[in-house]
């Protein structure tokens, strides 16, 4: 018998939904023991296709090959139980279980009817053993971090005995330290025969860890390189399918007078900000660096309103503003893009016109009464402005890409006509054509004389777009620079400050 080539091949994929044909003749042919990247802009057909691998949706055409067999999964727990496992960008476990209980939940070990809870602990510090993760099988999820939870489904994916693993963004959320603890488990399991798929929208990570690319644009294949004969220009310009020479827009806008004050701004409740004082102006992009941990969401939430702070103040236009939760923070201008889009970001069973209009509702109310025709003119210049890709209005965005979500955010946050913008993570999974569109609807939010707050864990994304950087280390001001005075080494030394 012939030895087989590839482990998986994906041959002519299509997948069409009402109005939109998301996939068109996709193939994708994975090597043993190798590590092969997807990438492309968001909507290129990414996370269709591999949810046609994993039997969330089935392929209108198309054959699916694994180690030379043909199959059809109807379902995930058939893929899973045939050794093709994926690792969802955002994690979907039972936070109120133990990490053992997610391992095995559905397929627990047992005999007569009665689980062996000793062969499952056995089982998963076998698996944990194996793979160096360091974590307690009999703690509950929610006390772990986003990235222990992580290597936890990684962990499950390979008690499945995976032929074929799926990697979705899996460094979005993580240290620079968690991210090399993720790439030797990786070659672990590259060592043992295992086929990776990493989908990832981070250049520098795709160069260097893959071995093969596969670039997709428009619900199509591009073409499938080896990584060694790639460089990231080469990588953007098949994603985009023009050059993009520069990864930043000009920066034109002009920093003029102060617009907002924080003063000793203080957390009531752990984690919490300790005594931070800044000021932004009209104009500015004021960037916050800082490692996880750092509490740069906290930074934001309570400026928004959303925690409360027991010290300081914030003045805006030099009066004081009391932001005592969300909706009087909205009326006083200020307007705040969440880091975790799908856990407060969006309405996910609700279409893009309930979310591009909510929280501007009171709006298009007049004695009590919608006006539905501004609410659908708001909602077509959110798509139209957004660059949104969507077939119409009434779209559930639970439907659409993790990139085209985020734009209906920022475009219903603009409906509000903000004073203050406070962008937490504005560009995580998000692909590099997108990044530019959003970097340059913040400069041209600057130029209309707001201010932009923007938490970034990619420190050149805030080195490209900022005029000026914060520093935050364990709650507190560490330090701030211009980007022409800072590298991302003098960051990282701030960041650690206070650790």
């Amino acid at each position: 018998m012939a030895e087989v080539k590839y482990i998986l091949e994906m041959m002519n994929i299509s997948k069409s939904f009402p109005g939109v044909k998301a996939l068109d003749g996709v193939q994708l042919k994975v090597r043993p023991g190798s590590v092969h990247a997807l990438m492309g802009e968001n909507g290129a057909g990414k996370s269709t296709l591999m949810k046609c691998l994993f039997g969330v949706y089935i392929e209108d055409d198309g054959e699916i090959y694994l180690d030379g067999q043909k199959v059809k999964f109807s379902n995930p727990k058939q893929a899973m139980d045939n050794g093709v496992a994926m690792v969802h960008q955002e994690l979907n476990q039972v936070l109120q279980r133990d990490v053992m209980d997610n391992i095995w939940l559905g397929r627990y070990p047992g005999k007569n009817g009665v689980i062996d809870s000793k062969k499952m602990l056995e089982e998963t510090e076998k698996v944990f053993k194996e793979l160096d993760i360091d974590v307690n099988p009999k703690i509950k999820m929610a006390k772990l971090s986003v990235s222990q939870r992580q290597m936890v489904e990684i962990a499950k994916a390979v008690s499945y005995n995976a032929k074929v693993l799926v990697l979705d963004e899996p460094t979005s959320s993580l240290t620079k330290q968690e991210v090399d603890h993720l790439f030797r488990i990786i070659n672990k399991l590259r060592d043992r025969g295992c086929g990776i798929i990493y989908i990832s929208h981070k250049m520098e990570e795709i160069l260097e860890i893959s071995d093969d690319v596969t670039i997709m644009r428009d619900g199509k294949w591009v073409d499938t390189l080896s990584a060694n004969n790639l460089t990231t220009d080469k990588i953007i310009k098949l994603m985009v399918g023009r050059d993009l020479t520069n990864r930043f827009p000009p920066k034109t806008n002009k920093p003029a007078d102060v617009i907002m004050e924080v003063n000793n701004l203080t957390g009531t409740y752990e984690p919490a900000v300790k005594n931070v004082s800044f000021k932004l102006k009209k104009g500015e992009i004021l960037g916050v660096a800082g490692l996880v941990g750092s509490r740069r969401t906290e930074l934001l939430e309570t400026i928004f309103g959303i925690r409360h702070h027991s010290e300081g103040d914030i003045k805006l236009h030099g009066k004081a503003v009391d932001n005592k939760d969300s909706r009087i923070a909205i009326k006083n201008g200020f307007a705040l893009l969440t880091e975790e889009r799908r856990a407060n970001g969006i309405f996910g069973g609700l279409d893009i016109k309930f979310n591009s209009i909510i929280a501007n509702i009171d709006n298009y109310s007049k004695f009590g009464v919608l006006n539905d025709k501004k609410m659908n003119e708001d909602t077509k210049w959110t798509i139209d402005s957004m660059r949104v890709k969507t077939p119409g209005q009434k779209t559930l965005i639970k439907t659409l890409s993790g990139g085209n979500q985020q734009k209906v955010i920022i475009g219903r946050w603009l409906l509000t006509k903000p004073e203050v913008l406070l962008l937490d993570e504005p560009t995580r999974g998000i692909d590099v054509g997108a990044k530019y569109e959003i970097y340059q609807l913040i400069i041209d939010l600057a130029n209309k004389g707001k201010g932009v707050i923007v938490v970034s864990s990619e420190m050149p994304e805030l080195l490209g777009i900022c005029d000026r950087i914060l520093v935050m280390s364990n709650g507190r001001l560490a330090g701030e620079g211009k980007p022409e005075d800072l590298t991302q080494e003098k960051i990282m030394a701030l960041a650690a400050k206070y650790i």
